[in-house]
């Protein structure tokens, strides 16, 4: 059947929406910008996607390893304003 959207109506595109949102609402509970936490997170999905043509393990890695250095760089500026 062939499919008009191509690779924007899959599960991975899904995963990306839900990734996005997911760092939008983590954003918000963090006193921080949402729309820029989000566009990181499309950004590192868009390259392990469709740039490296990674698979969903990949794509999982990328935001678990932004997910780190979102999480490294708050408690470095944290500890630097002490």
């Amino acid at each position: 059947m062939f499919n008009p959207l191509g690779p924007f109506y899959s599960f991975q595109f899904v995963f990306l929406l839900v990734c996005a949102t997911a760092y939008y609402k983590i954003a918000e509970s963090e006193d921080s910008s949402g729309i820029t936490w989000a566009g990181m997170s499309v950004g590192v999905y868009m390259l392990t996607w469709r740039w490296l043509n990674w698979s969903y393990a990949g794509n999982f890695f990328g935001q678990a390893l932004l997910f780190g250095g979102i999480t490294l760089w708050r408690a470095w500026r944290d500890h630097r304003h002490e």
